[in-house]
């Protein structure tokens, strides 16, 4: 890859992790010159400051190319009977194995407005794949559930309690007072096409067929319910919770530093405020604590440093980890807002202790042969919930005054 400077050029050779690496040098070298000529200018040059944007788009792209999923050969399973019956049916149309599946276990069968489960091989390489995708999945609680509604008790007040002498009376402790938290899953739906021929060609295999098909819609529209969904016929986002300064926070709002300026970071010591917002997380959720920002966001931060000259963010160290902030890894959602006056652009916590993700076991899939001609369409649907679970593990900066 070459990465251009603006006053040279730099090869940068090897695999993708060498070019990241690479790439990421150029970049501290170029964004070094910036600072240097604001220092001395009060401004930056032109073509130094398009230097570094320029390879910082190049780091996002390089980012992407490592974090590409790869597909690894193995030897091939032998199928299931559920398995074979369904492969009948989503090549040929054939249902009367999956009719009889269905009168020796109703849990298989299904009525044929809503399609038929897909065998258990399918629907875990699609888990698979999305998890893999979905940034926010990657980092939440994920939890199967057999129901339309998970519900979750928990204790608004703990039981009454406190030391005592050893001969001491124990007084009578206060029962703990309970809420519940609900959370519905809602239906998510693909159509990938296929032509027949494809169908007819026994190599092609199924299960990863279907999976890559409907992993980008679904991927796509979780990612973006993960982080800004209503709870209206979809999972509720996190940032779509009421807020307030964390200084006032309670439970079922989440808390928020402010950046202090409108729409930006401060222009001195702009990294003080993400300290202020990684020590407002509680240090029992900050050990498994991530960062949720977008690309822009990312890219922002990237230039800042530390008191002694250190560059804050940091590449990863290998080619399938995660860069990190701080020492706190970084999950990049393009669904987070944009930095932008009073929108909440970044996050910091627990996610696995704050977010939760509810997958209701079962996906189905309608054939359609008749609706496009010549192609056959599969009607893939899945039940998603999600919402916050813990209202103390995440906490998120506000690029307000106050």
């Amino acid at each position: 890859m070459d990465v251009n400077t603006g006053l040279e050029t730099k090869v940068v050779t090897g695999d993708a992790m060498g070019d990241f690496l690479g790439a990421f040098e150029a970049f501290k070298e170029a964004n070094d010159e910036r600072l240097e000529q604001i220092e001395k200018r009060m401004a930056a040059d032109v073509v130094t400051s398009e230097k570094v944007e320029r390879i910082n788009k190049a780091l996002d792209d390089l980012s992407l190319k490592m974090k590409r999923p790869q597909l690894g050969a193995g030897e091939k399973p032998q199928p299931t009977e559920h398995k074979r019956a369904f492969e009948a049916y989503v090549r040929k149309g054939e249902t009367h194995g999956l009719f009889d599946l269905e009168a020796k276990a109703m849990s298989i069968g299904s009525n044929p407005d809503g399609g038929y489960l897909v065998p258990a091989e399918t629907e875990t390489e699609i888990g698979r794949l999305l998890s893999n995708a979905s940034p926010l999945r990657a980092i939440s609680d994920v939890r199967q559930v057999s129901a339309a509604v998970y519900k979750k008790p928990f204790a608004i007040t703990g039981a009454a309690s406190g030391w005592v002498g050893e001969t001491a009376a124990r007084p009578e402790t206060a029962s703990a007072t309970l809420a519940e938290l609900q959370f519905p899953t809602m239906e998510l739906y693909a159509m990938p096409a296929a032509t027949q021929a494809l169908l007819d060609d026994s190599v092609v295999n199924l299960d990863q067929w279907i999976a890559q098909e409907v992993q980008t819609v679904f991927a796509e529209q979780e990612s973006l319910a993960f982080v800004t969904g209503d709870g209206s016929n979809k999972p509720r986002g996190f940032t779509d919770y009421p807020k307030v300064a964390d200084a006032s926070w309670s439970w079922s709002n989440l808390g928020y530093i402010a950046t202090g300026v409108a729409g930006a970071f401060a222009a001195s010591n702009p990294s003080d405020k993400l300290i202020d917002l990684i020590y407002a997380v509680k240090a029992g959720y900050r050990g498994n604590a991530n960062w949720v920002m977008n690309r822009k966001t990312q890219g922002v931060i990237r230039k800042f440093k530390d008191g002694q000259g250190n560059y804050i963010w940091q590449p990863a160290a290998t080619a399938d980890g995660k860069a990190s902030l701080m020492d706190f890894p970084i999950t990049e959602s393009e669904h987070m807002p944009d930095i932008a006056t009073d929108t909440y652009a970044l996050a910091l916590g627990d996610f696995r202790q704050g977010y939760l993700i509810v997958d209701r076991v079962g996906v189905r899939i309608l054939r359609d042969p008749y609706s496009s001609k010549p192609y056959v369409l599969f009607y893939t649907t899945k039940r998603v919930g999600g919402g916050v679970q813990n209202f103390e593990a995440i906490k998120l900066m506000k690029f307000g005054v106050s």
